[in-house]
């Protein structure tokens, strides 16, 4: 939302405001593998309450810069602090849901991300329309001081720490979770290396990547786009750009729901970057002639940003023993994540010489596209196989 205004004030192109956009995750990917590790040999809670107090410094401190040096450098530093909080999480429900609810349980976790861009759209051009964005961005950087009090009382790492749950749910779930563990752990444990390097691994790892691409691509152009399209205010703007964000809550929870009850990972996350690919695709060709159908196609593309995150993040906690989960979960967030600062930057470059954002975005489209496909090859979670034989046992019975 204020990227528009902070080019205008620190004199930016949009090459140069494509490289602040995406210089987060070059920072980010630092404690993706340390922090699924800290979080697995320590605490989730503590280390992400650390973090929680570092990124809201780094957060506020975007709103102080003189220059977009500055700006680049301090987005860096929000990148850095943020980084582990990501694999960390994971980590954290995985202390607390078996498997067939993980998906749910990760989707519902991931909601806060679009639900953060509906409420702070328009909360984020009010603002711009009343003062500026360097109050929206040190205004909107306090909140994680807010948070912590709320989240240090209220969460904990294992189960068994809760006071709030019952002893016989406590129970179920300490033993679910311990005999889910023990059936991935194998007899002779694989270096994490070599476990890293697995094609399962790196077919994970190149989807993240092409998937941050678009979403982050997607995500930081939109208010842009939409401003270039048609002269509105901040406000209005942030109206249509929470349009999207919505849809991918729906789709999230919805295919995550579907994907649990069925046991079922790769079509699930496959049809929904496959929608969501056509539908930017057809929204970027149609947004010359049938404006108002390009904006329908690029707000039902939230499906495929957003849609597939539950099921595709539910596969490496069900498919690899513990020790090597926190690990990989790391490396392809770490790694994947890297798609986050190209998406922008090869949007701001096709901008940039072409005037248009109709190319950058049909890029997008095709990265989706591509994504649909390679889910395909992905090994399916021992859940799956499990489901299946629990579900024939009872046919017969």
């Amino acid at each position: 939302m204020a990227l528009p205004s902070v080019s205008h004030s620190l004199r930016m192109d949009p090459a140069q405001m494509g490289k602040v956009a995406g210089i987060f995750f070059w920072g980010y990917l630092l404690l993706q593998v340390p922090g699924g590790q800290i979080a697995n040999s320590w605490s989730a809670k503590r280390f992400i309450s650390i973090l929680m107090v570092a990124w809201g410094i780094a957060s506020v401190g975007c709103g102080l810069v003189r220059n977009w040096q500055e700006l680049l450098w301090m987005r860096l530093l929000l990148g850095i602090t943020q980084g582990g909080v990501f694999s960390a999480t994971l980590i954290l429900i995985s202390h607390w849901f078996p498997s067939r609810e993980r998906a749910r349980a990760n989707a519902m976790w991931m909601v806060c991300g679009p639900l953060a861009l509906i409420i702070l759209s328009p909360f984020s051009g009010w603002i711009l329309d009343n003062w500026d964005w360097r109050v929206m961005l040190i205004v909107e950087g306090a909140l994680p001081f807010l948070w912590l009090p709320l989240w240090l009382s209220l969460i904990y790492d294992y189960p068994r720490e809760a006071p709030w749950i019952s002893p016989e749910e406590r129970q179920y779930l300490d033993s679910t979770l311990e005999r889910e563990r023990a059936e991935l752990e194998p007899v002779h444990p694989e270096p994490i290396l070599r476990a890293l390097l697995r094609p399962q691994v790196l077919l994970l790892i190149l989807i993240y990547f092409l998937r941050m691409g678009a979403e982050v691509g997607f995500l930081f152009w939109l208010p842009s786009a939409l401003e270039k399209a048609k002269k509105l205010s901040h406000l209005r703007i942030g109206g249509l750009a929470m349009i999207p964000f919505i849809v991918g809550i729906v789709a999230m929870l919805v295919i995550s729901w579907h994907s649990d009850k069925t046991g079922e990972r790769r079509r699930h996350i496959s049809a929904a970057f496959g929608l969501g690919g056509i539908f930017l695709l057809t929204g970027a060709i149609a947004s010359q002639q049938k404006p108002v159908l390009a904006f329908v196609c690029i707000c039902l593309a939230g499906i495929g940003t957003y849609g597939p995150l539950g099921p595709y993040w539910a596969i490496p906690t069900e498919t690899l023993p513990r020790n090597v989960a926190a690990s990989v979960l790391g490396v392809v967030t770490a790694i994947g994540s890297l798609g986050g600062f190209f998406g922008p930057v090869a949007v701001g470059e096709l901008n940039k010489y072409t005037g248009s954002f109709i190319y950058g975005y049909g890029l997008l489209g095709i990265c989706l596209l591509v994504v649909s496909g390679l889910c395909l090859f992905i090994n399916p979670p021992l859940a799956t196989s499990n489901f299946k034989s629990q579900y024939a046992r009872a046919v017969l019975k």
